[in-house]
């Protein structure tokens, strides 16, 4: 019998302090070559195994070898000069020195089936892998090439389509693609975002999703979240889009936000990943606190779809504050597993 509640995690886990500088994001490797390579192995395998003891369902990577979820996919791409910088407005919130597209794009080979493949070997568990997003991918870049956001996020869908093939055919069970700016560009979202994301999972049959987030708990994003007022309904916009869409499973950012519940009604009958756990902030939650979560999460959401997750990804946190929330996630899970067998309450 499939199990009720399955936990996964949204993306990232903290990498040790070996391999790159905690709490940070973008960090420079600290190994070189060969080193660096068996280093990264190394540190996939201590995540799952951080996953493991949690007890975590649907396992991932932790995104250990990579510096960025975005821009690690993005250096592996012809068309893109990383030495030709440029400062763009990220999410139209923060300032980064991005790199620049010059040529047509296109990707040469595989980019993380190796590491997918490396992971499938160390475990018989459901295995998820992000992937940035068509829409998040050019918001990340300055475009001195195609000079439309559009038909670059045409060419990136495309791109993305071949990595998520070659990860399904390496055993992976779910592809998510991590996608911030759907909460920010609400017109290009329902224009072309969403028809570009179905794109990227155009005749895959392992298990879809799309993680739509309010970003890592780094001050420029807790900052910009402090401006959002009493109740963030950025996924009204993209929701009622999403839930006639392809994809099969959303992840949505829940505990510790402003997010009205209500607004998961909009994608009734899709599988749901709410986020019942907040990564920006140090505190671990108590076991009742997600468990709070998820029953509030049930009023909209089928038991058989509800799947508890973090809020994004944990890169900027302590790895001991990680491991906390992941074993606080996992415990509240299983109190309103319980109470599901028991009572059947929601």
């Amino acid at each position: 019998m499939k199990k009720l509640l399955p936990t996964s995690t949204a993306g990232s886990l903290p990498k040790p302090s070996w391999l790159a500088q905690p709490e940070t994001l973008w960090s420079p490797w600290k190994l070189q070559e060969e080193t660096l390579a068996e280093g990264k192995q190394d540190a996939l395998l201590l995540s799952l195994q951080a996953q493991q003891q949690a007890g975590i369902d649907i396992v991932s990577d932790g995104e250990q070898t990579r510096q960025h979820f975005v821009t690690t996919f993005i250096e592996h791409l012809n068309g893109v000069d990383f030495e030709k910088r440029e400062t763009v407005r990220i999410r139209d919130r923060y300032d980064a020195s991005v790199p620049t597209v010059v040529g047509a794009v296109s990707r040469q080979k595989s980019v993380f089936v190796e590491d997918a493949k490396f992971l499938r070997q160390h475990t018989g568990q459901p295995i998820k892998w992000a992937l940035p997003g068509p829409m998040t991918m050019i918001d990340t870049l300055h475009d001195a090439h195609y000079k439309s956001r559009e038909k670059l996020a045409w060419e990136f869908a495309k791109i993305l389509n071949e990595e998520a093939h070659e990860l399904e055919a390496a055993g992976v069970d779910i592809i998510q693609f991590d996608e911030p700016a759907f909460n920010v560009f609400f017109d290009e979202v329902n224009e072309w975002g969403v028809a570009t994301l179905e794109r990227a999972i155009e005749g895959l049959k392992c298990e879809t999703a799309v993680h739509i987030c309010y970003g890592y708990g780094i001050k420029a994003n807790t900052d910009w979240k402090k401006t959002l007022g009493s109740e963030w309904r950025q996924y009204e916009e993209a929701f009622p889009k999403l839930q006639k869409s392809s994809i099969d499973i959303i992840s949505l950012e829940c505990h510790n936000s402003h997010v009205p519940m209500e607004l998961m009604e909009l994608i009734r009958g899709k599988k749901v990943m709410v986020g019942a756990i907040d990564v920006a902030s140090h505190s671990i939650e108590t076991p009742e606190q997600v468990a709070n979560t998820l029953r509030q999460a049930l009023k909209f959401v089928d038991a058989d779809k509800l799947y508890p997750c973090t809020n994004c990804g944990m890169a900027p946190l302590p790895r001991q504050i990680a491991r906390g929330k992941l074993q606080a996630l996992t415990a509240g899970a299983d109190i309103v597993r319980r109470e599901l067998q028991t009572s059947a309450p929601y």
